[in-house]
């Protein structure tokens, strides 16, 4: 096999002759400002050997330091005086806020560790997992300070976890378990033997040269969790089992575990360093585990971050390297193992090199995947509208790309049972979406509940063979708050239909889909799909405000076909709101409603009204529909009225809502379908109201039963109070003509010429016409765009 070549390399002992180290190299590193262990005086290899072995055999510790030794690296410069300052070592970590990977100093460096780089594009090493692995055997490893000593486990007895591994993991440990055993050893010759840490990180660059650079880290680490793990397991364990304490005892580790307050320091100093080479190591590796299909090797950011790796690689193991002496010099020399300040400093520098590295990277990273993001963001969009345009057996293919289920839960919930379910109970029915946000008013609600009650009441007809689905739009920008999840679980608890369990399950795609193909915008919107999962109609609410569940199955063709059934008449205005208004049509009685919110226009025109009714002879009924949007001036009206027996009304705010919803869904409706006041008849004719409904002061409609063409006619309110005054001239055309037709006639009479009329359009889903007509002259009415809060 491959990687048989590789492991057949020298000896440690063959490669300490051979390792490039030379004069050069070590003054490159000394100089490197990555490097702030070591100063820049320059020293030939035979000065350093021989100061080395002199300093061997005086009292200073010969493995602890990060790379060659700290005591001896300031002998070798001549200058015992010469120590970096920690303001100092920052300076030279970053340049301009930025990790200095590629200056001109490390030139040199760079290519005598690309040197060392000769993949194969062998790809035997799960680097993934074996990454995983090594990060539990650090993290059950670490030690944990208490007022005793340092201890590895808390204090209860740990439940073990059988963790399965793959056959494949399995194997691929067999292949590169003695390519681990290879870096352990050359990493123990360097702390036995005195080597510097250069030497030993360009001799392990060296065994995994044929690797690529993620692996070449994390089997490096593989290497060092062995030695690690090794150590903390009889120091876990020595206080109660035979075995470990006799051990132990040799190493010394009891006198090392007990004494916490001295050794804390360089623990916490190696868990850090070791921490910031797993978090080099985690980036490194989802460098790697980029998509390419999405983020090509000339990708900027992976391109700059390609280029940094290596060092980042270098100075890990480096690192490693470093670990592993402090580790060893516990284990051979216990206590008199000592640290000093500036060799703590120097690991925590270590630490800190590393994690500017790794913020640097981590910068990388993250434009790749937000990179990422948009390329799938755009393609599942695209995919989402192919998918509409595509004829399907059923729905659910469709109901899954808009609503996504994580966690392999069901991602619906039943309105009764309040149980997530799967989208499976919705297949190959006629599904229809309820679209919203969090703000869909109460009325809205309580409406389409009633209808979708009253059509479960009724299974054997058709109009029941349907089901709603509640799907919640939120801008993935703001976030989802406290206040805004319980804002949402309380909507959804309120509904007996299905419900998204969760905003989150609608996916950024689907969000922009429906804003941008399904025109939603504030306002809820209903969106049909048809059993093969086809859009029946983009906004079947109108269609449900309007007739109810007379719509089924709510297509387009449905809403034509009803609208051609339909003439305008008081029915249609009323028609699901009040059975006393359908009572009194039935009797044929004379009904007048009115609206507006000028209090003292209201008790003169109702006088009036009743005065004429009164001397006309005919049954009259009013009925008092406030405005749209009603608010504190319509209830305090209302309450006028009912006190002072002005007129019939309606005490519930939600059925005014309703009625003039429904004009607005009319309006809607019929732009759906593109007529216009000038084709059709009842268009004009709802217009007509909004427009009365948007103007300031009243308005009246007269009617009588249920009928339509002249037994209905309107007006605004001071020319319909004008007109009642002037009974006595026109009630000499009551007998002839009738009396609608009569005062239908005088009201175009006495209609000024000169007038102005305001229409104001809701804001809800659907195109707004770039021109409208007006009602009763016929001219294009000036546009303009109003903002309006919804306080009095």
């Amino acid at each position: 096999m491959a990687y048989v070549q590789q492991l057949t390399k020298p000896t440690p002992t063959d490669m300490q002759t051979n390792k490039p180290t030379s004069t050069i190299v070590q003054q490159q590193l000394m100089n490197n400002p990555l490097n702030p262990s070591l100063t820049t005086t320059k020293q030939t290899q035979p000065d350093i050997h021989q100061q080395q072995q002199q300093l061997m055999n005086t009292n200073l510790n010969p493995v602890h330091n990060l790379g060659a030794k700290t005591e001896t690296q300031q002998l070798v410069h001549g200058n015992l005086n010469t120590v970096q300052t920690p303001s100092n070592i920052r300076q030279q970590l970053t340049r301009d806020g930025r990790p200095m990977f590629s200056s001109a100093d490390d030139n040199m460096m760079m290519k005598h560790i690309q040197g060392t780089h000769t993949p194969d594009g062998r790809e035997i090493v799960e680097v993934k997992p074996l990454l995983q692995l090594v990060e539990d055997i650090i993290s059950r490893a670490n030690p944990r300070f208490d007022a005793i000593g340092i201890s590895g486990t808390p204090g209860h007895t740990e439940v073990l976890e059988e963790r399965t591994y793959s056959p494949n993991f399995i194997a691929m440990l067999d292949s590169v378990g003695y390519l681990i055993d290879r870096i352990s050893s050359e990493i123990a010759y360097k702390s036995a033997s005195g080597g510097d840490g250069h030497s030993t990180t360009m001799a392990i660059l060296n065994l995994v040269s044929y690797y690529s650079w993620d692996t070449k880290l994390v089997l490096a680490l593989a290497a060092f969790a062995v030695q690690y793990g090794e150590f903390w397991l009889i120091g876990q364990t020595y206080s109660s089992n035979h075995l470990a304490k006799s051990v132990a005892m040799l190493r010394q580790l009891p006198e090392v575990l007990q004494n916490s307050s001295m050794f804390k320091p360089r623990f916490e100093a190696i868990m850090n360093l070791i921490n910031a080479m797993l978090d080099i190591a985690k980036c490194i590796v989802a460098f790697k585990e980029l998509p390419s299909q999405y983020v090509k090797p000339d990708h900027p950011a992976l391109s700059t971050a390609m280029v940094h790796i290596p060092m980042a690689v270098y100075w890990a193991i480096r690192s490693i390297v470093a670990c592993a002496d402090q580790i060893t010099g516990l284990a051979v020399l216990g206590q008199e193992h000592t640290i000093s300040t500036q060799e703590a400093w120097e690991l925590s520098s270590s630490a800190h090199k590393l994690s500017n590295m790794h913020k640097h990277l981590v910068n990388q990273l993250e434009i790749c995947y937000k990179d990422i993001d948009e390329r799938k963001f755009d393609e599942g969009y695209n995919h989402l509208k192919r998918s509409f345009q595509t004829t399907h057996i059923d729905n659910l293919r469709v109901l899954w790309l808009l609503i996504s289920s994580k966690e392999d839960q069901p991602p619906l919930v039943d309105g009764v049972t309040k149980r997530r379910v799967n989208l499976d109970v919705l297949k190959r029915k006629n599904v229809l979406l309820l679209t919203s946000d969090l703000d869909i008013s109460q009325e809205e609600l309580s409406i389409l509940e009633q209808i979708y009650n009253e059509s479960r009441h009724h299974s054997i007809r058709q109009e029941s063979q349907y089901e709603v689905v509640w799907l919640p739009i939120l801008d993935p920008a703001v976030p989802f708050t406290e206040a805004r999840k319980k804002q949402f679980e309380n909507l959804q608890s309120g509904m007996p239909w299905y419900t998204v369990h969760h905003p989150s399950l609608i996916d950024r795609a689907v969000i922009k889909f429906i804003k941008e193909v399904w025109s939603f915008k504030k306002k809820p919107i209903l969106v049909v799909l048809d059993p093969q999962g086809r859009v029946a109609s983009p906004n079947a609410l109108h269609m449900m405000w309007i007739w109810g569940s007379r719509a089924f199955p709510f297509t387009t063709i449905r809403e034509e076909a009803l609208w051609n059934e339909e003439t305008w008449r008081l029915d249609l205005l009323v028609e699901g709101i009040d059975p006393v208004i359908l009572n009194w049509m039935n009797e044929g009685r004379y009904i007048c409603l009115y609206g507006g919110e000028d209090m003292e226009w209201i008790r003169r025109f109702t006088g009036s009204a009743r005065a004429v009714a009164q001397s006309a002879g005919i049954p009259l009924e009013m009925v008092y529909v406030g405005r749209s949007n009603p608010k504190d001036r319509v209830r305090r009206n209302i309450s006028t009225i009912l006190v002072d027996k002005l007129s019939y009304c309606w005490s519930d705010l939600t059925l005014i809502w309703y009625f003039w919803v429904r004009i607005e869904s009319m309006w809607h409706s019929k732009n759906q379908l593109g007529k216009t006041p000038d084709n059709d008849t009842i268009m004009r004719e709802i217009i007509s109201l909004l427009t009365f409904d948007s103007s300031e002061g009243g308005w009246a409609i007269f009617s009588r039963g249920s009928g339509g063409g002249h037994d209905i006619t309107k007006a605004k309110g001071p020319q319909f109070h004008t007109c009642l005054i002037d009974y006595n001239i026109w009630k000499v055309d009551v007998q002839e003509k009738g009396f609608i037709p009569a005062m239908h006639d005088y009201l175009a009479k006495i209609h000024p010429q000169h007038h102005c009329n305001r229409l104001v359009l809701p804001g809800t889903a659907g195109m707004i016409p770039e021109n409208i007509a007006c009602s009763e002259c016929g001219r294009i009415m000036d546009r303009f765009i109003m903002y309006q809060c919804c306080d009095d």
